[in-house]
């Protein structure tokens, strides 16, 4: 396996490329691929699968429960909750119906989804219930912007957090400005979704961009895993891309092979350039 991990909290190292499962679960002609692709990264190491209450209504949470019919041990898994549901037995209730749907007893990681009106206070004290119960084993965010992260900070346990989950991406680099580099100074893993541009206010042509694409052939690659390439070189990141089919896993896990050279990253800058300053926290 390679030599691109992620450490999370309590020394876990994960690949810094695991598996997301937006869009999962919303077409049931689909769903014996869908399974077999998260089994085949789990065959690959491609332990982090990636999910949430909100995809398909539950309906991926249920892929990955079939995924991980016996292999539960095998995975770090993540989902996470609605906004409106991040506080009191309204979270209790969420995070025990995230595990019905994925028949386990205990979720590795659980996120808040994005701010809602629950305060920080509620969300870590129901999320430190959580752990007490055994449910989780510890507690995340996403979608926060580098000022919400500073205010978390501040609230009593809010240190804890073990992870922010944002939008990160060749054209929306804006997290490059000032919330990557202090999750890297507080050694707090960002997880980087739609890391092939599938959303995001700047994602088209991407795929099909001669810089890409000559960086691509030069390394025997595809375009989609020179994008992966490009945001696991930062360290602290993992990305969590979805694979819906077991070719499209396979060339996922080998993106963790492949190390853009200094004249290929500065392509890809002079292209799609960092940010000179603060933007809007992108988001999908």
């Amino acid at each position: 396996m390679t030599d691109k991990q992620v450490i999370f909290t309590q020394q876990v190292r994960l690949p810094a490329i695991g598996q997301g499962t937006w869009y999962m679960g919303e077409n049931t002609s689909r769903r014996r691929d869908e399974v077999a692709a998260l089994q085949a990264g789990l065959d690959l190491g491609l332990r982090l699968i990636d999910t949430a209450e909100m995809y398909a209504d539950g309906a991926a949470e249920k892929i990955v429960g079939e995924a991980l019919n016996g292999r539960r041990d095998e995975a770090f898994l993540v989902s996470k909750v609605y906004p409106w549901n991040a506080g009191g037995q309204k979270a209790i209730a969420a995070c025990e119906g995230s595990l019905r749907r994925l028949k386990t007893d205990y979720l590795d990681l659980y996120l808040l989804h994005w701010m809602g009106d629950y305060s920080f206070e509620e969300t870590i004290e129901v999320m430190e219930t959580l752990i007490g119960q055994g449910k989780i084993r510890r507690w995340g965010v996403s979608n926060l912007d580098y000022d919400e992260m500073q205010a978390l900070w501040q609230v009593a346990g809010g240190r804890q957090c073990a992870t922010n989950q944002v939008l990160y991406h060749l054209a929306s680099r804006g997290i490059e400005y000032d919330l990557l580099p202090w999750c890297q100074q507080q050694q707090m893993p960002v997880m980087a979704y739609s890391p092939l541009a599938q959303a995001g206010r700047l994602r088209s042509g991407l795929l099909t961009h001669s810089v890409i694409n000559d960086i691509a052939r030069a390394h025997d690659a595809t375009a989609a895993q020179i994008l992966l390439a490009w945001v696991i070189r930062q360290p602290g990141v993992i990305a969590i891309p979805k694979a819906a089919s077991v070719a499209h896993v396979e060339q996922n896990a080998a993106a963790l092979e492949i190390t853009l050279s200094t004249d290929e990253l500065r392509l890809l800058d002079q292209a799609w350039p960092a940010p000179a300053g603060k933007t809007v926290l992108d988001m999908a």
